[in-house]
């Protein structure tokens, strides 16, 4: 199914990049002049979904969310991360779950005028977040509200060992029907790092092991690619086989494509999007590189 919005059928899964707001996108996903101010209206054309790093890093003004509900497309999803004060501050440290609340009450608040375009939120969780507090993570997810649906990124590589810590983990996130977000770094640290771009995203990535794995019905998978399309493509292929799988048994998977400095991360999500074009509903996405608006999306 294509990740276009329909009114008339949900979509088999979402497709998106890690922000909406790139110039260096002019000319390849927006049309040469597009002020910047018309990015997400004109991504929203062409993608259903994108990731909502800017809320990791401050709460957005009243008159900011209201201009993202009137420029997306029916059907579109923001997957917000949750404030890191959330999760690195208070959370970590163990602050007490009377003041989480206060700080999570206030952020579900300020996006309550986008609520039918909310998709699962993210909750990234610091690397020396470890399993020994995961029963601080389990207090989250208890109190956090029972409308919205959620993925967890963990960073821990004790939480990858296939046994105890890791059995624990998705227990917990399977109870309370959350999900685990798939980190793919995989590609950008098998290529040289022989680009600045490269350089700092290597420094900057988690370099974990991926585990293709769906605790509840709405996966995420964060692929970070390197600067080679064919190079990405070969590892991007395990994951068509996965997403296929996961439409089949109706899981609906959200697929988030990143490359180093994200210039090329558009026509990677493009390339992906055709290797799914047997799944059933699926259309072709398409972009019209001209500057009025009547924008094309299939």
């Amino acid at each position: 199914m294509q990740p276009g919005n329909t009114k008339t059928k949900a979509p088999a899964y979402f497709l998106g990049l890690p922000m909406w707001s790139n110039s260096d996108w002019l000319g390849s996903l927006y049309p040469p002049g597009t002020n910047s101010k018309s990015y997400l209206l004109r991504y929203s054309r062409v993608f259903n979904s994108v990731e909502g790093n800017t809320t990791f890093y401050a709460l957005p003004s009243e008159s900011t969310v209201s201009s993202w509900r009137e420029q997306v497309e029916p059907g579109f999803r923001f997957c917000f991360k949750l404030p890191r004060e959330i999760t690195h501050e208070l959370l970590a440290a163990g602050h007490k779950f009377s003041l989480l609340r206060e700080h999570l009450l206030r952020f579900f608040k300020r996006l309550e005028p986008i609520a039918q375009f909310l998709g699962p939120f993210m909750i990234q969780l610091p690397k020396q977040f470890a399993p020994g507090q995961l029963h601080l993570l389990q207090q989250l997810v208890e109190c956090l509200p029972k409308e919205h649906t959620y993925n967890v990124e963990v960073r821990h590589p004790g939480f990858f060992d296939r046994c105890e810590y890791e059995r624990d983990l998705n227990q917990l996130l399977h109870r309370h029907g959350v999900n685990r977000v798939c980190f793919d770094s995989r590609a950008l640290f098998s290529w040289p790092a022989d680009s600045e771009a490269l350089q700092d995203a290597q420094r900057k990535k988690p370099r974990l092991p991926v585990h293709a794995i769906a605790t509840a019905g709405q996966p995420i998978v964060r692929f970070i690619g390197a600067n080679d399309q064919q190079h990405n493509v070969s590892y991007l292929m395990p994951w068509v086989k996965k997403v296929k799988q996961w439409c089949s048994e109706g899981i609906v998977p959200i697929m988030f494509i990143h490359t180093p400095d994200n210039i090329d991360a558009p026509q990677l999500a493009f390339t992906f999007h055709q290797l799914l074009a047997d799944v059933e509903g699926w259309r072709p996405l398409q972009r019209t590189l001209t500057t009025n608006d009547q924008l094309s999306i299939f």
